[in-house]
């Protein structure tokens, strides 16, 4: 798994499609829904011409801890939902999830630090999912 400041992720073999398709099934698993796509590589072509590789940002939400975290801060919503994005590598896909414990550290609320650590470990397990699939070597890029 991969680590930055503000997401982790991690790569796998699979194309894009399969690594979002498995994603959203194990996001849904962990009480996430979809509530947003973009695809943003179809709006570059769309909108400016530009062809880029495959390039897709999810809006995922679990609405108890969404519900949650609005009881503490209601501005969270500018902060909501977690995205997910799924993209082109030279060896398949990528997936990286923003990092939900900035809520509490944008804010400086700590209410909001409980509810940070939970959403981070229901979205590593889902990562967690894909690579797991990713093992058992049933990844392929079209």
């Amino acid at each position: 798994m991969t680590t930055q400041k503000y997401g982790f992720g991690t790569e796998t073999t699979f194309a894009p499609h399969e690594a979002e398709a498995i994603m959203r099934e194990a996001l849904t698993e962990e009480g996430f829904g979809i509530l947003t796509e973009i695809d943003v590589a179809a709006t570059l072509k769309d909108k400016l011409d530009v062809s880029v590789a495959p390039y897709r940002i999810l809006g995922a939400c679990n609405p108890e801890l969404a519900r949650r975290a609005l009881e503490v801060e209601h501005s969270i919503g500018l902060l909501l939902p977690c995205n997910v994005i799924v993209y082109e590598t030279e060896s398949g896909s990528a997936v990286e999830v923003l990092e939900p414990n900035l809520m509490a550290e944008m804010t400086g609320n700590p209410g909001l630090e409980d509810l940070g650590r939970e959403a981070r470990e229901r979205l590593e397990r889902a990562l967690t999912k894909l690579e797991g699939v990713a093992v058992e070597g049933s990844g392929s890029s079209d």
